[in-house]
């Protein structure tokens, strides 16, 4: 039952003896702050620069029903109290132009997860979160592993580290679950004391939940947000293999996989619009239709390997790069973001610029989906795209409708719907596309997310292991369909992976929901799924992965009701004082993975959660709640399922298969 009472100036919110809220006037639950705020941004990078203005401590307190006014010299914030299944909803009504800021209770020993994508860290007790769509990557950390011996670099920490997808919803050890409906810029603090979250608007709600489970706080969310992610079957096929190049180079690598004995679900070409190369190396030419001198007949190609059982994914993002066709014909018509003086507004990537469509315009979101998606891909035989960036808004910038302040979050998942409403229109149900950038919703159009742009090396801030705190804060943030590029993105000079970087991030990737490489930004200085000391590897982990495909598609399924596919090693026993390594996960319900992330590593050091488990290769018995070190040959990544599994025949047979 929800309580809330209101006496001698004291607010409690409680449901069944458990406490939600406090307010106490010298500990008051809000704050209006008044500030000024400027932005300067850098390729999505943004800083921000704030001055506090005035702050009012809303101590006073009434109340009339349901509804509780907090005030103080003049300025006020009303709440309204609506009992919710596991807790309670309150919706504000506060002042416009005015920042606010929310306390509540730090409980001892608590830990806290989720606040979107989060890289560094999954346990963010102690930590700022910052609720701005940005950059992730950082130019500077690429020149520093470029450039200086490897035991020189010193990984960045949490609050160094940007977000592609940042949500305002968190979820604790403890269980509970916070959910701020808001779109504006703000943080996130967790101290020892209190939690604080401060936004440059009021909010619409929070959203406050008590939960005897992860997959219970998880259906809440679920149920208040709604998921509608996805992979078609074809996906659980084999390996979808990032190849550019042109037609020629497509069919010949596809085919030759084949041919080898790999499974291979799909072939993902970036490059059929054009190539791009700039001083980082090989680039998208961003103009939104066939480069028929790279890709004479791609339709037919498509169609070649269709035959074979392999689909054809492409590429696209909301720009058009300067003075490209595309780019020119939008600027005649006005479906580009503007100066104030209505000169185009070109965002800068690497060494290029681009005009950004404005996705606020309806007739530039009605061009956007009959002709750049639906005419110049799906016509085309297209199954698939990484529906690229998202988190680029400048918000000062001038659109067609609405202010790009308030629109900055939304933006990607402005993106995510026109690009869904363009699949459901054309009527095709095996179609999908993935994103990096999100925000509150994106799980409702987004088939499927990945983790963005790693490094191509095995540092924990932004190389190989990150995409596993990535993809755990996810899940506890309503997202919980994820996955990676195989062998990461960023490259420069010394900074390359070698074919043993590139075998362990398949292992990864093949206990996951979906595989899928990427020939990075350098392909030529990066080793791929076809190098020679690879391509063994790649054949046996396919396939791996391919015989994996009924608990895979289980997991899938468990991820349609918000459980996420991935899970940190303390999901089960909902005790963060359980995790003792932040590197490894639970793949659905039944298996335990542990990845390798350390250069040239014979064997792993593993720590079993609590149960029976079985050995994925070696069918060996261990307990529970214990530290082994085991073999972690390459191709054979430390794998556990448990010993009452349903799906214990079909691991058995999966590692006899591909051992």
């Amino acid at each position: 039952m929800l309580i809330s009472e209101v006496r001698s100036g004291q607010w409690t919110l409680a449901l069944d003896g458990r406490t939600l809220l406090e307010h106490r006037p010298d500990r008051p639950f809000a704050t209006a702050i008044r500030r000024e705020k400027t932005y300067e941004a850098n390729r999505g990078t943004v800083k921000e620069h704030v001055t506090e203005v005035e702050r009012v401590a809303l101590t006073e307190i009434s109340r009339n029903g349901n509804a509780v006014t907090l005030s103080a010299n003049g300025h006020s914030l009303s709440v309204d109290v609506a009992e919710q299944p596991g807790g309670a909803l309150l919706t504000f009504a506060g002042e416009d132009g005015w920042a606010y800021e929310f306390r509540l209770p730090a409980i001892g020993n608590e830990a806290v997860f989720g606040g979107g994508e989060q890289y560094r860290k999954t346990n963010l007790k102690g930590e700022t979160v910052v609720n701005f769509v940005s950059e992730h990557i950082k130019a500077t950390t690429i020149l520093e592993k470029a450039l200086l011996p490897r035991f020189l670099y010193r990984e960045k920490p949490h609050g160094a580290i940007g977000s592609y997808a940042p949500m305002p919803v968190f979820q604790t050890d403890r269980g509970r679950l916070f959910l701020f409906d808001t779109s504006a810029d703000g943080k996130s603090t967790f101290g020892d004391d209190c939690y604080t979250f401060t936004f440059d608007a009021c909010p619409r709600s929070l959203t406050l939940l008590f939960g005897d489970s992860f997959d219970t706080l998880c259906g809440f969310l679920a149920d208040r947000i709604k998921n509608r992610q996805y992979l078609p079957d074809w996906c659980f096929d084999g390996m979808i293999l990032g190849i550019q190049g042109g037609t020629q180079t497509i069919l010949e690598k596809a085919f030759a996989m084949l041919d080898a004995g790999a499974k291979i679900a799909g072939v993902w070409s970036q490059d059929w619009s054009g190539e791009n190369r700039t001083v980082m190396g090989k680039q998208v030419w961003w103009n939104w239709e066939v480069d028929e001198k790279l890709y004479p007949d791609l339709s037919g190609a498509i169609q070649k390997l269709n035959t074979r059982g392999v689909r054809f994914l492409a590429y696209i993002n909301p720009y058009l790069v300067r003075d490209s066709r595309l780019y020119n014909e939008c600027r005649e018509k006005g479906y580009l973001i503007t100066h104030a003086d209505g000169s185009v507004y070109h965002i800068k990537s690497t060494t290029f610029d681009a005009g950004m469509l404005d996705l606020t315009n309806p007739d530039a979101v009605r061009y956007t989906k009959d002709v750049l998606i639906k005419r110049n891909m799906l016509d085309l035989g297209v199954s698939g795209w990484m529906a690229d960036f998202g988190e680029y808004l400048p918000v000062d910038c001038v659109l067609h409708d609405g202010d790009p302040k308030t629109l900055h979050n939304q933006w990607p998942v402005i993106w995510a719907r026109i690009n869904r409403e363009a699949v459901e229109e054309y009527g095709r149900d095996d179609v999908m596309f993935f994103m990096r950038s999100g925000y509150l919703g994106i799980q409702t159009y987004a088939p499927v997310l990945w983790n963005g742009d790693q490094h191509t090396d095995t540092t924990k801030d932004y190389g190989m292991p990150c995409v596993m705190p990535a993809s755990f804060s996810l899940g506890f943030s309503g997202a919980p369909m994820v996955h990676c590029d195989i062998g990461g993105f960023f490259s420069f000079l010394k900074l390359k992976r070698k074919p043993e970087l590139f075998i362990r991030w398949m292992e990864l990737c093949a206990f996951s929901l979906m595989m899928r490489s990427h020939e990075s930004i350098r392909p030529w200085a990066n080793a791929q799924f076809d190098a020679e000391e690879v391509k063994p590897y790649t054949v046996k982990l396919t396939g791996l992965h391919a015989a994996l495909k009924p608990y895979i598609v289980h997991c899938a399924e468990l991820a349609k009701r918000g459980l996420p596919a991935m899970r940190p090693d303390f999901y089960e026993a909902m005790d963060y004082g359980q995790s003792h390594d932040m590197y490894s996960y639970y793949l659905g319900e039944d298996l335990f993975v542990c990845p390798v992330i350390e250069r040239k590593a014979k064997t792993r050091k593993v720590c079993l959660p609590q149960g029976e488990w079985i050995g994925f290769w070696s069918g060996k018995p261990y307990a529970g709640n214990a530290e082994y070190t085991v073999p972690a040959p390459l191709g054979q990544p430390p794998v556990f399922y448990k010993k009452n599994s349903a799906y214990a025949d079909l691991f058995r047979r999966a590692a006899d298969e591909t051992k």
